[in-house]
């Protein structure tokens, strides 16, 4: 058993650890990032949880000078288990088209790692702790996402007809009239095809995007178009 000042501070740095990932998190999710606030949040959690095995090992790892002698250091093992961890963790990241999906699946297995460390080496209290944490990020963080604000982004092509095409400053007035940003204006011109601009654009507005396909299918002089959402 730990003691009731050790288990205090267990449990104030396995919560400071969770809220300062989540804060990270929070910033990546607001600009639409793959790996936002449930996956900085799991991985800051689960650095704290391993890092305990050292600041405690006092608590957990007590040889018998007699008897027992450390052959291995306890915490290489810990090493060797999460770098190993850390390619099963990758399998499960894909790219789907634009998109990169399985980040936070790669961070649970990652923390469910640390916490089968700390169950082996008799910490129990602390697993239980990281492992309630983990489950308050997968549900809770969840819950809060989903009523957030985002910014989403997409990559918009855009192909106007031979002798009709619009310059790109009055394309970006048009596009910003719909609710969104831009960013990483690209031109290409054939004389057969007319010419074709490429961007990323950026929004808060979930309807934005609707809204500028239901206008550029309504303009005759836009041959062809596509807009691509990324994000996880």
């Amino acid at each position: 058993m730990i003691g009731l000042e050790v288990l205090q501070q267990v449990v104030l740095r396995l919560a400071v650890a969770l809220c300062f990932g989540a804060f990270i998190g929070l910033e990546r999710s607001y600009h639409g990032r793959p790996a936002g606030f449930r996956t900085h949040a799991l991985v800051c959690l689960a650095s704290a949880a391993l890092m305990l095995v050292t600041v405690y090992e006092s608590e957990w790892f007590r040889p018998d000078a007699e008897h027992i002698r450390a052959a291995i250091d306890p915490t290489r093992m810990a090493q060797g288990i999460m770098t190993g961890i850390g390619f099963l963790g990758a399998g499960v990241i894909m790219k789907d088209g634009l998109s990169v999906r399985g980040l936070t699946t790669a961070a649970s297995i990652w923390t469910t790692a640390g916490i089968g460390i700390l169950v082996g080496i008799g910490f129990f209290i602390p697993a239980g702790l990281t492992t309630a944490f983990t489950l308050s990020a997968l549900g809770g963080f969840r819950w809060l996402e989903r009523r957030m604000k985002t910014e989403s982004y997409a990559h918009f092509t855009v192909r106007f007809a031979p002798g009709r095409a619009e310059s790109e400053a009055s394309l970006l007035r048009f596009v910003a009239q719909h609710g969104f940003g831009t960013a990483n204006v690209t031109h290409w011109y054939r004389h057969a095809d007319g010419i074709e601009y490429r961007m990323v654009v950026h929004t808060l507005d979930p309807a934005a995007v609707p809204r500028l396909s239901e206008s550029l299918r309504q303009r005759d002089d836009v041959a062809e178009y596509r807009i691509s959402p990324t994000g996880d």
